[in-house]
């Protein structure tokens, strides 16, 4: 019999290659590479071609404005979760959550599930990592065994389908972890490349059958993405990653893909010893236990999703003695703080290059949006001047190269959540006369670049 052929694939990025190598070209990865079997049948690849086959059957095309069935959402009940999701979960939609071990994906599944239970909807929980006792163990700590979920261990994908697409078919599924299924259609080991991506495309298609909500938990690289191939979350209709510090009590779910709702919406939680616990007003929480007679912090009044979010940046500002100062960033992106570094040395004559500079966003949250710049000069400014912003103040705009202050969108939501917990001043981009927000009670400080911020900053 001849030996099936060959390919090499990488773990990390899904590259192939014709024979084995120890560095990945593509992602740089070493000793990623392992050998496989090409996907010539079952799930993803199809039953093999024949020479002289029929040809494909013709399909029904449809007009755009035919008449729209509207299905209902499954609504959890939990807030926070409903809101990432676009407003509850679509029938037959695929979701995908990522986040690192032990960050609490698990949990909040679980506690999810028994919601929907609560709710009268058919929730099934299949684990791969997990007996079924363990998961019981669980439920029991969180206060949630008496709840109406139904419980699997299985690996095997081809087992779990025939089960679920019994008469019964459930309304949501939990499937934890992607990595750990497989299908006997591919030679290779659970959590390859090809088997993550097959197990994948065999649960879309599930899912767009039945009608059932799925959810797929996937593993992290070290680098925070998902494990396995990048078409795996093309396939999916929304993708969620749950973040937080192992430091801090807050966890974040963050959705960066969803089909049906809003990306970068957040919803907040807090863990504790009954689980994890919604967070309805996560301003008041991050700017809880703040600090107010120090130099070197400043409130930043962002907006995650649909959501306006204030939280306290802190930075440091320190002589150095070494060649290279340091530069750490936890919760911001590094490279943008470099910028901003840059910025006010060439354009405000603010000599940082002999500094170490520590930035830090407080309660563990991560901020993607350039709105951040302004509070985060205002913040490196006080630490470098030693001249604390006043406590009622917040701050947003983005910085251009040219040390100009440019406007960011959803002002007014901005000055809505600053006023609504107690700030009595905004500092934020000179807007034209014709577009000036509403300034919800708040007393404006409108500045054209950074010179008008230091000018400020040094006046009060």
């Amino acid at each position: 019999m001849a030996r099936a052929k060959t390919q090499f694939v990488c773990q990390s990025c899904g590259a192939v290659y014709a024979r084995w190598v120890g560095r990945c070209e593509a992602c740089g990865e070493w000793n990623s590479i392992s050998e496989e079997v090409p996907e010539t049948s079952g799930v993803a690849g199809g039953p093999p071609a024949k020479v002289g086959g029929k040809k494909g059957r013709q399909i029904k095309l449809v007009a755009m404005d035919g008449e729209l069935t509207e299905t209902p959402r499954h609504l959890s009940g939990i807030e926070e979760f409903d809101r990432v999701c676009g407003g509850g979960l679509v029938p037959g939609s695929v979701l995908l959550v990522g986040g690192d071990p032990g960050i609490g994906k698990s949990t909040l599944l679980l506690q999810a599930m028994a919601a929907f239970a609560k709710r009268k909807l058919e929730a099934v929980y299949i684990s791969g990592e997990e007996a079924i006792d363990q998961v019981r163990m669980r439920a029991r700590r969180l206060g949630l065994a008496d709840s109406a979920v139904a419980l699997g261990a299985e690996t095997n994908l081809k087992d779990i389908i025939a089960t679920l697409d019994g008469e019964d078919r459930p309304d949501v599924v939990v499937i934890d972890s992607i990595q750990t299924m497989w299908t006997d259609s591919l030679e290779s080991a659970p959590g390859t490349v090809g088997q993550v991506r097959a197990c994948a495309q065999e649960l879309v298609r599930f899912g767009k059958k039945s009608g059932a909500a799925v959810i797929i938990v996937g593993h992290v690289t070290k680098d925070g993405q998902i494990a396995g191939p990048r078409v795996m979350e093309h396939m999916v209709d929304t993708v969620l990653y749950f973040e937080g510090e192992r430091g801090h009590h807050f966890r974040i779910l963050r959705a960066v893909k969803n089909r049906f709702g809003p990306t970068n919406e957040i919803g907040v939680f807090e863990m504790g010893e009954l689980g994890l616990a919604e967070v309805s007003n996560p301003s008041a929480l991050f700017l809880g236990e703040r600090d107010r007679e120090t130099s070197g912090t400043a409130v930043f009044a962002g907006i995650e999703g649909t959501r306006p979010v204030l939280v306290e940046l802190q930075a440091l500002v320190a002589d150095s003695g070494l060649g290279n100062p340091r530069r750490a960033v936890v919760g911001w992106d590094s490279g943008r703080l470099s910028m901003v570094l840059a910025v006010l040395d060439a354009r405000c004559g603010l000599s940082l290059s002999g500094q170490d500079v520590y930035l830090n966003v407080a309660g563990g949250l991560r901020i993607v949006e350039p709105a951040a710049d302004l509070a985060v000069a205002g913040a490196l400014i006080s630490s470098l001047s030693n001249k604390t912003i006043p406590a009622d103040t917040v701050l947003f705009g983005e910085i251009s190269l040219s040390g100009a202050v440019r406007p960011v969108s959803q002002t007014e939501s901005r000055l809505k959540e600053a006023a609504k917990l107690g700030f009595k001043r905004a500092i934020l981009p000179k807007s034209p006369s014709s577009q000036r927000p509403d300034a919800q009670g708040l007393e404006i400080f409108e500045i054209a670049d950074l010179g008008g911020l230091i000018a400020h900053l040094s006046v009060s």
